[in-house]
């Protein structure tokens, strides 16, 4: 059975994505399903700041042992910061999928939030993909 661990206070994408908004910050990364379904994480690409990123553009690649997938922004806004750490330990994604973001965005557009799933909804999402 999959993993439906969704933690409150998080927007999340069917493509397991999810956004945590701080202040007018939006922090962007994958949930504990994508990185357990992606396996040993070992290279992550991410746009330079200053980027303009729409909502469902692609915002990198993450690459495992076993795939690569792209990462696409849940909502729209501009990439303020990429996490750096990530460079030398991209299986910190693995390790803490929700306390690791990967991109943060500025001039977020939050009406776009609705647009997301709940954590309760993801749960149910998630649920039906076993």
């Amino acid at each position: 059975m999959a993993d439906t661990q969704a933690k409150d206070g998080y927007y999340y994408t069917e493509k397991h994505e999810w956004v945590r908004v701080e202040g007018d910050v939006a922090l962007i990364g994958i949930t504990d399903f994508a990185q357990n379904a992606l396996g040993d994480i070992v290279f992550i690409d991410l746009p330079k700041p200053g980027k303009q990123i729409k909502a469902k553009d692609s915002l990198g690649t993450i690459e495992s042992v076993k795939a690569a997938e792209d990462l696409y922004s849940p909502i729209s806004g501009e990439v303020v910061e990429t996490n750096a750490s990530l460079g030398s330990n991209p299986a910190a994604v693995n390790a803490e999928p929700f306390d690791t973001w990967m991109v943060k965005l500025k001039n977020i557009q939050t009406s776009e939030l609705g647009n997301l799933l709940s954590a309760a909804q993801y749960k149910e999402y998630v649920s039906k993909l076993d």
